[in-house]
C-alpha cells in the first residue's frame, strides 16, 4: 500500500503536470484531468467525473481549479484538495510571475504582439476540441447539438444574458424531472 505522503505527492504531481503542460485555460485542461483521473489513475469512474464536472462548472472560480479541488477532496479529503489545488495553480502562478517580471521589457514589441495575435485561434481550437469530446461523453449527439449552438448564438448575437439561460435550464430540468417522475409512477 502506498503511504499517505506518497498519495499526496502523487495527487500534487498529477495536477502540477496538467497545469504546466496545458494551454488554453480551464476547459482545455478538463479532458486531461479526465484522462488522468478516470482512465489512468482510476480515482473516479466516468459518471462520477461528469457529475463532479457539472458541479465544478456551476461553482464560482476557474473550472480547472474547482475540478482539481473536487478530485483531491474525493481522493484524500481536505488535505487532498489542498495538494491538488496547489498542483494545478502553481505552474500558472510561476509563469505569470516570470511574465510580469520580463514582459514589461517586451510588451510594446511588434513581434511579441503578432505572436499573441497568432496564438488566439489556436487557443480557440484548444478549447473547442475538448468541449466536443465532453459533449459526446455527456450524451450530446449531433441531433442535440443545436441546443448549445442556439444558446451560444443567442448569448453572442442577441445579447441574451447567460444568467437567463442558466435559469431557464434549471426550470426546464425541474419540469422534465417532475414529468419523468410522474410518468414512472403512473
Amino acid at each position: 500500500m502506498i503511504s499517505i505522503y506518497k498519495q499526496y505527492w502523487e495527487l500534487f504531481l498529477v495536477f502540477f503536470k496538467i497545469g504546466a503542460f496545458t494551454f488554453g485555460g480551464g476547459y482545455a485542461m478538463v479532458p486531461l484531468i479526465r484522462n488522468e483521473v478516470v482512465e489512468k489513475k482510476k480515482w473516479l469512474d466516468g459518471d462520477a467525473f461528469m457529475d463532479m464536472l457539472a458541479v465544478a462548472q456551476s461553482m464560482p472560480g476557474p473550472i480547472a481549479l474547482n475540478t482539481s479541488l473536487f478530485v483531491g477532496n474525493k481522493r484524500l479529503g481536505f488535505k487532498g484538495s489542498l495538494f491538488s489545488g496547489l498542483g494545478i495553480i502553481l505552474p500558472s502562478f510561476l509563469v505569470i510571475l516570470l511574465i510580469a517580471f520580463f514582459f514589461t521589457q517586451f510588451k510594446d514589441n511588434p513581434i511579441v504582439e503578432r505572436i499573441f495575435k497568432g496564438i488566439r485561434p489556436a487557443v480557440v481550437a484548444l478549447i473547442a476540441a475538448p468541449l466536443l469530446g465532453l459533449g459526446k461523453s455527456a450524451g450530446i449527439t449531433a441531433k442535440k447539438l443545436w441546443i448549445p449552438l442556439a444558446v451560444a448564438l443567442a448569448v453572442w448575437l442577441a445579447g441574451l444574458s447567460p444568467v437567463y439561460v442558466v435559469l431557464a435550464a434549471i426550470l426546464l430540468g425541474i419540469v422534465q424531472f417532475a414529468y419523468l417522475k410522474r410518468k414512472m409512477k403512473g
